[in-house]
């Protein structure tokens, strides 16, 4: 008798295999619904705030943490972020979310690529168990942790109540940090006369850091801990001279409150240097480079560790040696040591440091100071610990992976793309690189424009439909950018000799002024280095770096550019009234929401909730200031326009301000036609944060603008607007200078140096300068057998 053998039906839990999100409304969604397949590599792309990262990040990912964080207990709730729930109708199919975004990995000078990422912690167990001569615990070995010395009597407590008392006399617990320079590698050094003018009185303005005005607390602080407001500070005794600069935390009491007065000197290095020299705000920052000068600590020589630290070795180099090296040497040097005591730990070493190289970050040393890396470096520092992950059926998030990378680098990205989505997880990538679209199982297309104009789907399905589609990024997919047919003459050059910041090799080139230069080369070449160390500092040069732009809820374009000063001076002269009125951050402001716009309800572990204010309706101003107009506009309704409608308004007629139009001008230049003046930095994508900060710097008076990858966040469309940009920048008289790796603006270029020919200490060397023309031609290095396959030739 036979049997038939019935079909297999389909278990209940695999039909869980979508990501449903139905009527998202966060910041200029309008009423998005998507269906994501898991398991799958999801690209979301779309011009520059069409709304891509309101639906990946503030919709998707925020809502899988803020179910997460729900599962603790409301004691632990206290501690985390609160998160709101986003707007959306529905969300089902949710996993676990791991965000891998741009964001820098932290200012603190503690920090660097080893202590970032675990490297630092295994090599001082390493060296614990196997230096010679052994000289203590893991402790022993960070530079993050001193030396103490305790005596006394030491009390343990026990069962019972009973406690025991042990006495303890010079008990030593080692740490590594070397004393003089408290682990940071430099001692600082301050030039007084930039501190203070000795010609002036503390109330005439004597103190020149910045912050320290003597109208408010300080003026009172100064007065209350006892010194003469009005006597100039070079007739000041020894004595009060110490007091004001070096003296320790001491009580007063100022106008019946107790405050404490603490010298200017111990101040600033609390509150300026425990910061990333590059995170600090631009005037904090210029003041630091000016009064302070930093050297390399001459008891650790830059190592940050103690001599006993540094005595101890394996196979005849200390750990600062292995710090220094390239992590592409480093794990050969690791591959090479036997020992089986040990094993397990050099195994995890040993895989952490081959993701390093695979990931394309083999050029870095451990001891590199992590405020220092680029975004594009953080992100793919913070992807090496997913790599070897167990998990699966997590949801990652990655937002524009391949920035600051070289179309080579490009490849291997893919590359871990797909093996962490063929591990079985759902990957989700926000990104405008054809070469990575064109990896995607799925793409959502945003659009079809940016901010009001977009917050659409206006295109989901596979990379051949998006080809096959109308909409501005399938327009643009197989897009290029031809080769000039002329390319500019040089009006001269500028010369650089013997640049050898970093992995630099003596390197000498000639870059050509009056024409538009493209410095590229693989990520790790040199080419930061040779800008930053040999052209940065000469003067009439203007450097757009990568910085992020940091900003309040309630800073926004026209307070960021300096636009709102002309702006409020206008409405103040139209009207015979105070400047200050016209700032919702100032006099203006309305009284019940403080200017913000809206009242924030704390409701403790629960999302605090946010509600328009009700005074001002969410105008920000008192409603005695909105009766001032200016062309028939008040402050608020001038805030809400767009800056196209700007731009025409005080462009002519009663409103014409020529210092605000220059502003609008330059904002227009860069494609953010579509923003408000008055819309939150926050709310701002990091596409449009990159433009703010370019119009902004346009302004700085230069002769030779020197940009760092302008292209990060911006869509195919966009980029063609940012050509536009470069050419009206050189047509007037400039010299520009971009270090970049979109092949668009290579084939767009006057003159091409290209650094390699690989990373670290494998590049610092100019392996082609010429146009171009000649570059793909030539076809010589990695940049130019891609610049050739990109424009077909």
């Amino acid at each position: 008798m036979s049997t038939e053998t019935p079909s297999p039906q389909r278990h209940g839990a695999d039909s869980h295999d979508l990501i449903r999100v139905l009527g998202a409304r966060v910041n200029n969604l309008k009423d998005v619904s998507v269906e994501i397949p898991k398991r799958r590599l999801t690209v979301f792309t779309g011009v520059s705030g069409s709304g891509k990262s309101s639906l990946v990040f503030d919709t998707i990912a925020a809502e899988s943490q803020r179910l997460i964080n729900e599962t603790y207990s409301a004691f632990v709730q206290g501690f985390m972020p609160t998160l709101a729930r986003p707007e959306v109708d529905l969300l089902e199919g949710l996993t676990t979310a791991i965000i891998v975004d741009q964001e820098r990995m932290g200012a603190n000078p503690r920090s660097t690529v080893g202590t970032a990422t675990d490297a630092n912690a295994m090599l001082r167990i390493l060296f614990s168990r196997l230096g010679r001569p052994h000289i203590g615990p893991p402790t022993a070995f960070s530079f993050n942790v001193p030396t103490r010395r305790a005596s006394g009597v030491m009390s343990t407590e026990k069962s019972g109540g009973r406690v025991e008392k042990a006495v303890v006399k010079d008990v030593v617990y080692l740490g590594g940090m070397c004393p003089r320079c408290e682990g940071m590698g430099s001692v600082s050094d301050f030039d007084l006369t930039a501190l203070y003018d000795e010609s002036k009185s503390l109330a005439e303005g004597a103190l020149t850091v910045p912050g320290y005005s003597m109208d408010g607390w300080y003026g009172r602080i100064f007065s209350g801990a006892g010194f003469d407001m009005d006597k100039p500070i070079g007739r000041y005794t020894k004595k009060e001279l110490h007091d004001l600069l070096y003296k320790e935390p001491t009580k007063i009491k100022v106008e019946g409150i107790n405050l404490t007065y603490e010298g200017v000197i111990p101040k600033i290095q609390k509150s300026m240097l425990s910061k990333d020299v590059d995170a600090m705000q631009p005037h904090i920052r210029a003041f630091v480079e000016r009064a302070i000068t930093f050297q390399t600590c001459p008891e650790c020589d830059g190592t940050r560790l103690t001599p006993e630290a540094r005595s101890s070795e394996i196979g005849g180099k200390n750990i600062a040696d292995l710090c220094a090296m390239q992590i592409s040497d480093l794990a050969g040097w690791v591959r090479e040591l036997h020992e089986p005591s040990v094993a397990p730990l050099l195994t995890g070493l040993q895989h952490l440091l081959d993701s390093f190289t695979g990931i394309g970050l083999g050029y870095l040393s451990l001891d590199r100071p992590a405020g220092t890396l680029s975004g594009g470096e953080a992100q793919r520092t913070k992807m090496i610990r997913h790599l070897g992950s167990s998990l699966t059926d997590v949801t990652y998030v990655f937002d524009e992976p391949t920035i600051g990378l070289h179309p080579h680098d490009i490849e291997r990205m893919n590359d871990l793309l797909l093996q962490l989505r063929d591990k079985g997880n759902t990957v989700l990538v926000v990104e405008h690189k054809p070469e990575t679209i064109a990896i995607a199982d799925h793409v959502v297309d945003l659009g079809p424009g940016a901010g009001t104009g977009g917050g659409e789907v206006v295109f989901e399905g596979t990379v051949d439909g998006l080809r096959g589609s109308s909409t501005l990024t399938g327009r643009h997919l197989d897009h290029r950018v031809a080769l000039k047919p002329a390319v500019r003459t040089p009006t001269g050059v500028l010369e650089v000799r013997g640049a050898n910041t970093h992995n630099l090799r003596d390197v000498d080139v000639d870059v050509p002024l009056g024409v538009l230069v493209v410095l590229t080369g693989v990520a790790g070449s040199g080419k930061s280095s040779l800008v930053h160390g040999s052209v940065a500092a000469r003067e009439g040069v203007v450097t757009v770096d990568q910085g992020a732009i940091r900003g309040s809820r309630r800073s926004n374009p026209a307070t960021y550019t300096g636009l709102l000063d002309p702006i409020r001076k206008a409405f103040a002269k139209a009207n015979g009234v105070k400047p200050s009125l016209f700032s919702s951050n100032s006099e203006g402001a309305c009284p019940s929401c403080n200017g913000a716009g809206v009242i924030y309800t704390e409701l403790g572990v629960m999302a605090t909730v946010e509600s328009p204010c009700e005074e001002c309706e969410g105008r920000r101003f008192q409603a005695s200031v909105l009766e001032y107009t200016l062309g028939g506009r008040n402050i608020a309704e001038v805030l809400a326009m767009p800056v196209t409608e700007a731009e025409e308004f005080f462009g002519a007629g009663e409103a014409r301000t020529p210092a605000a139009h220059t502003v609008l001008d330059r904002l227009a230049d860069v494609g953010l036609g579509y923003l408000t003046l008055g819309q939150p930095l926050t709310t701002l994508s990091g596409g449009e944060r990159q433009r703010l900060k370019l119009a902004t710097q346009m302004a700085e008076k230069g002769t030779v603008y020197v940009l760092d990858e302008p292209t990060t966040g911006l869509h195919l469309a966009d980029v063609e607007n940012l050509l536009g940009l470069l050419d009206r920048l050189v047509d007037s008289g400039k010299s520009v200078l971009v270090i970049e790796h979109h092949q668009a603006v290579m084939a767009h270029a006057d003159w091409i140096v290209d650094l390699g020919p690989g990373a670290g200490h494998d590049g610092g060397r100019v392996v082609f300068e010429g146009t171009p023309a000649d570059l793909v031609a030539d076809r010589s290095t990695l940049t130019g057998r891609h610049l050739a396959a990109y424009v077909g030739a």
